[in-house]
């Protein structure tokens, strides 16, 4: 039967009977599908089931029998659910021929069985789990805990041994299903009235898991029940590494003092007084493209999978010269101070207005999210409350941003970009001086483990295949380097547009080696935890497992400085979005609306709003990290970024298509818009492809407009045939 909790109490609905009779079987919940295993047909029965069946609780009609596990029958095994994948272990098989009682044979085999793959072979359990608390509990994103479970080690007669059993075992045995190994997590209370169960199910509960009553010994039932909350481990960060912290968050600090007394304009605020040296706002410029969340979502991803988003990663190399030759000469010679100005200069005030809109509204969500996923992360690698973590970060991000605008924004950049690089390689030095054989070694169980597979060369167009990524990588990339004031305001600070040039480039040609350099981390990781599997974090979340590792191997000190590092990385993703907004309020809003506004006018309300700003992203972060709004603020998120791609065809129309006027362009980016609504909603391709759709559609859209919408008003130097005129 279904049971379900209605408004008068428990409704009951029948299911189809199961195809044979079952005792002492295991199942679990796939999805929607309950899947029986194993089991015991009679009380007399000499084998044990060897049954595989399954029931579609959606539309459960009738139970279908599948193929069995490549492995003897059994009954009071265990299986469990992680990774979208069933497992199965243990249990015990029955022989004429055991010596144990009831002429059991204890099981230590492992399968995994997947609705694309079938059944396949992994590593079972270390020692025999017969009747063990089942299913198994499911902990952090990949692994499952068996508690105790017979082990077989008493081999006398229930009857003659059940006063003075000595009680099943009490070691918790967890299972990665990443890395396909075991160790042993703690154990369970044993001792006084205190006993570790077997023949009880495990119920998920308030997120951790009961365990009812249950035999603590042969024939022997207690009434005790039993909740297991998951906990995370403690990190390691010491006095050394906190004081380490510290240092480093005063520095920074320290450089918003400094570049006060040089930010007496707002050309100096927005702008650094364009007297940045070319290497180091290509610093910033990856700098900013290198947030907390990607320092940590690259490493997790590769550890998790394999690296076919390497491509995505060096896509900025392929569109450089488009940049450099076609895009940065406009921002340059027109002076600009805000991108979208160009916008106004070709197709009017709206088309300024809605880019310079839809960049600040993008932005503003986004600051809450920069703060509060890291947060998360430092909360559970430094013990330090997240809501502290929050406050700290903001606090000293909005102090020298206010200071000293982005001159203070770029050098904190680059700061942090070489702390962060250097502490990536010193944490792949320390991965592979944990293997034996060292780096090669590594690179060879990696890929062994298909954890250096490059590319998807299927045709499927919802995931992240080859064509998917390729297409992605251009136009992923042309969004933020072609659209984005946060980017883009960092090509104007240099003294001049070779300097700017060189500024790209230095961005692009790092992209490289940085992208492989976090890569090969994520998967030198998989293997180092394959070789020490106690000392992964089972509780935490993937993301987490650089700065585990950085918390819990790095020397002290060292250690401190790479947090640090995140620290600086989180607080400069919300730098670049409160000094961009900033720059991009005071000048296509406020000076719009009031052109003969002074200077100082102007730097004040800059201030004044970057002040704003930074307690309206902290505060967006605390109540990020205290409800459960991110899945709604990540659909609010991706609608606004789906405006990008619209963006970068807007920006494109006004170079490449002379023809084109207001109208028309307009035209483009509601069309361009709502084709990406519908492709979204309908969800039949990855999102990798939101961009290049939004793009291609307000260009194609535009361009056609055109011929019915031409173009009104002089374009003199505002478009590329005509760059060579004055604008």
């Amino acid at each position: 039967w279904l049971l379900r909790a209605g408004p008068s109490g428990l409704e009951r609905t029948a299911l189809p009977d199961l195809p044979r009779a079952m005792a002492f079987g295991t199942g679990v919940l796939l999805g929607e599908e309950l899947h029986l295993l194993g089991g015991q047909e009679t009380p007399d029965a000499d084998v044990p089931l060897g049954v595989h069946w399954r029931l579609d609780l959606a539309e459960p009609v009738a139970w279908e029998e599948l193929p069995t596990w490549p492995g003897p029958p059994r009954k009071l095994a265990v299986c469990g659910v992680q990774r979208g994948a069933l497992y199965l272990f243990g249990g015990v098989d029955l022989s004429a021929s055991s010596t144990l009682p009831g002429n059991r044979v204890p099981l230590t085999d492992g399968y995994r069985w997947t609705p694309a793959a079938g059944w396949e072979v992994v590593s079972g359990p270390p020692r025999p789990i017969t009747a063990a608390p089942s299913p198994a509990l499911a902990l952090g994103p990949h692994h499952l805990v068996v508690v105790g479970g017979d082990a077989g080690e008493v081999t006398a007669p229930p009857d003659e041994v059940r006063d003075a059993h000595p009680g099943f075992p009490a070691d918790q045995l967890a299972y990665s299903a990443l890395t396909d190994t075991w160790t042993s997590l703690g154990s369970f209370p044993k001792g006084g009235d205190r006993w570790p169960p077997v023949t009880t199910p495990v119920v998920p509960y308030r997120g951790g898991y009961v365990l009812p009553t249950g035999e603590v010994r042969p024939g022997v039932r207690s009434p005790r029940v039993w909740h297991a909350q998951p906990t995370s481990r403690d990190g390691g960060f010491g006095a050394v590494d906190w004081a380490v912290l510290g240092a480093y968050l005063a520095a920074l600090v320290a450089m918003g003092v400094v570049f006060a007394r040089r930010t007496s304009t707002t050309e100096d605020f927005f702008l650094a007084g364009r007297r940045i040296p070319w290497w180091a706002a290509g610093l910033s410029i990856f700098g900013t493209q290198l947030s907390a969340i990607t320092f940590m979502a690259i490493p997790a991803k590769s550890y998790e999978t394999d690296w076919i988003y390497l491509i995505q990663s060096l896509g900025i190399v392929a569109i450089a010269p488009l940049v450099v030759v076609v895009y940065l000469p406009f921002f340059r010679r027109l002076s600009v101070t805000s991108a979208y100005e160009y916008l106004e200069r070709r197709f009017g005030l709206a088309a300024r207005l809605f880019g310079s809109a839809s960049f600040i509204l993008y932005q503003l969500g986004r600051m809450g999210v920069v703060l509060c996923l890291p947060a998360l992360a430092l909360e559970a690698v430094t013990g330090l409350d997240v809501y502290v973590c929050i406050a700290l970060m903001g606090t000293l991000a909005t102090a020298y941003t206010v200071m000293g605008g982005i001159e203070a924004v770029i050098w904190t950049d680059v700061l942090q970009v070489v702390v962060l690089v250097g502490g990536a390689l010193l944490a792949l030095m320390m991965v592979a001086a944990g293997v034996e054989g060292g780096f090669g070694a590594v690179l060879s169980e990696a890929s062994a483990a298909g954890k250096l597979r490059l590319a998807d060369l299927s045709w499927d167009w919802t995931r992240p295949t080859l064509g998917v990524i390729l297409v992605g990588a251009v136009f992923n990339n042309l969004v933020p380097y072609t659209t984005d004031q946060a980017v883009i305001q960092r090509f104007l600070t240099t003294k001049d547009e070779a300097a700017a040039r060189r500024a790209v480039w230095t961005n692009a040609l790092l992209s490289v080696p940085a992208s492989l350099l976090f890569f090969a981390l994520g998967s030198a990781l998989f293997v180092y935890y394959r070789h020490h599997p106690g000392e992964v974090n089972p509780a935490a979340p993937v993301d987490q497992v650089l700065p585990w590792f950085v918390a819990a191997e790095l020397p002290a000190g060292l250690a401190g400085l790479v947090i640090a590092g995140v620290f600086a990385a989180a607080m400069s993703s919300l730098d670049s979005s409160m000094n961009s907004i900033a720059t991009a309020g005071v000048t296509d809003f406020y000076r719009r609306i009031r052109p003969r506004v002074t200077d100082e006018r102007c730097l004040h309300l800059a201030k004044r709003l970057t002040l704003g700003l930074g307690v309206l992203g902290s505060a967006a972060a605390m109540l990020l990290a205290s409800t459960d709004l991110r899945s709604l603020l990540d659909t609010f998120l991706s609608l606004l970024g789906l405006l990008g791609g619209c963006l970068a065809g807007l920006f494109a129309l006004g170079l490449f298509a002379p023809r084109v006027g207001q109208a028309a362009a307009l035209a483009g980016v509601g069309v361009g818009t709502v084709t990406l609504i519908v492709v979204r909603a309908q969800g039949e391709l990855s999102g990798l492809l939101y961009a290049g759709v939004g793009a291609g559609t307000t260009f194609v859209v535009g361009a056609l407009a055109a011929l019915v919408l031409p173009q009104a008003g002089a374009i003199d130097g505002l478009t590329w045939r005509g760059r060579g005129a004055r604008p």
